[in-house]
């Protein structure tokens, strides 16, 4: 959703760049006014529906055109593929600045309840639905799962009026065959941002869940782009009251990690100091591997040859709502690099089980040169403890994966990080695995930092 007080990971406003392109055989051009010129009747009638939906998931193309139709209702007559609604029109602007304005806010707040969204997978009915969705091994393909997942966490904001994810595999497997029920609401809320959470389970009532998801919104103003106050939250049952708490838990996890991040030139803090350590030991670990390779441990291998990356120009079927590239398209990437990454490293079909984090640092737009880079980050041959409500994995092999998105331009000979991902996966059918270590300091820190970072996540809950 763009507009002058944005809830979405996509915060800055776009007009399509014309970059200019040889094709083979001198193909024809169409310029971004030519397109928008084009009649329903000369490319097929899209019957009113926003052209950014199609080439994507059956479920992520029903939230969008529901998300499209809930802001007609606000702002009259725009679509979403006209340049105006991309530029952030001043229709737009007024709605969601006066719902983000001090008197909004002074109200007494809106109820989880009322941003719940939900949708199901018939998949017992839908044969294009099951295929869609099914992988070679005959079980949901997880990768189309994260696209709806950030689909729907936009329906979820915009009912509440950018972000981290934190998904987590619960102690069952669905069957393909079976329909699936996808529901989320807001849980928490602090000054600006607001956490969503998000479920699957194999039955309309939401009972037996077997994906948990997090995701968490910042709401910034358009225009300088600073953290804005949104209608606060009131939790109402039981259930609410506890959400809400492991909520405030984690926003304040989060700032303590922020606070703690080493950087060049910034005095380091106690526990930046600690990382600092466990790095140093790490670091010491891997000395006669990278010394005397020929007398190291043979069950050791350092985190440069665990690595992997794909590149790819990113395409304009892949854009959102608006005219980015839409977050759910990177996060399926990334798993199925990831996923390879695992694979590759672990001799063994991996068992997924939790997204520890995904950051959006900067947006990538269409044409940009892509690169993701991926490598096992750390591993745990003998297994270890995410919290019991990750799926099953006592004494199973752990594998921690990291994955960047690059915005590469090769003309400036420049790049830039625009995402960061963490998936934890499992190695079913192996007793071990190779112990990953780090080639150099760099290496160290973000092994270091993300072990801690995990153990400290995995005591957020039981």
């Amino acid at each position: 959703m763009m507009a002058h007080n944005s809830i979405r990971r996509q915060l800055l406003t776009h007009h399509v760049t014309r970059r200019q392109r040889l094709f083979h055989g001198g193909a024809p051009k169409l310029s971004p006014s030519e397109i928008n010129e084009k009649k329903p009747e000369d490319v097929g009638d899209t019957d009113g529906v926003p052209v950014q939906t199609f080439n994507k998931t059956p479920i992520v193309a029903k939230l969008w055109k529901t998300r499209d139709w809930a802001k007609r209702r606000v702002m009259g007559k725009l679509t979403l593929g006209d340049d105006e609604y991309s530029s952030v029109s001043l229709a737009a602007n007024e709605v969601l600045y006066d719902a983000a304005s001090e008197s909004a806010v002074a109200v007494a707040g809106k109820h989880p309840r009322e941003s719940q969204v939900g949708i199901e997978y018939p998949f017992s009915t839908d044969q294009y639905l099951l295929e869609t969705y099914r992988n070679p091994w005959g079980e949901i393909r997880f990768g189309k799962i994260l696209e709806d997942l950030d689909a729907l966490a936009g329906n979820i904001a915009f009912n509440h009026v950018q972000g981290n994810a934190m998904i987590n595999s619960r102690p069952k497997r669905p069957e393909i065959n079976a329909d699936q029920y996808l529901s989320g609401k807001v849980t928490w809320v602090g000054s600006s941002s607001m956490e969503i959470r998000m479920v699957i389970s194999d039955s309309e009532d939401g009972k037996n869940e077997w994906l948990e998801s997090y995701f968490t919104f910042v709401t910034l103003d358009c225009q300088t782009k600073k953290p804005i106050k949104i209608c606060p939250l009131n939790p109402e049952t039981d259930e609410e009251r506890v959400h809400f708490e492991l909520g405030a838990v984690k926003a304040q996890a989060k700032k303590v990690a922020r606070r703690n991040k080493i950087e060049i030139g910034r005095p380091l803090s106690e526990e930046s100091l600690k990382i600092d350590v466990r790095a140093a030991q790490l670091l010491d670990a891997a000395g006669p591997l990278l010394r005397m390779p020929s007398l190291a441990d043979p069950n050791s291998i350092l985190m440069d040859a665990t690595a992997h990356s794909n590149a790819m120009v990113a395409q304009p079927q892949s854009r959102n709502l608006h005219d980015r590239i839409f977050g759910g398209f990177l996060m399926r990437r990334a798993f199925e690099l990831a996923f390879s990454t695992a694979y590759m490293f672990g001799g063994d079909r991996p068992l997924f089980l939790e997204v520890d984090d995904i950051t959006f640092d900067k947006p990538v737009d269409v044409g940009d040169l892509l690169v993701l880079k991926s490598r096992v980050l750390y591993s745990l041959p003998n297994g270890g403890n995410l919290g019991s409500y990750v799926m099953k994995h006592d004494g199973l092999p752990l594998v921690n994966v990291e994955v960047e998105a690059w915005v590469t331009v090769p003309e400036t000979m420049r790049a830039e990080v625009s995402n960061h991902f963490y998936f934890t996966f499992a190695l079913p059918n192996k007793e071990t695995c190779r112990t990953v270590l780090p080639s150099n300091i760099d290496q160290a820190r973000r092994q270091a930092s993300r072990l801690m970072a995990d153990e400290i996540q995995a005591g957020l809950r039981p």
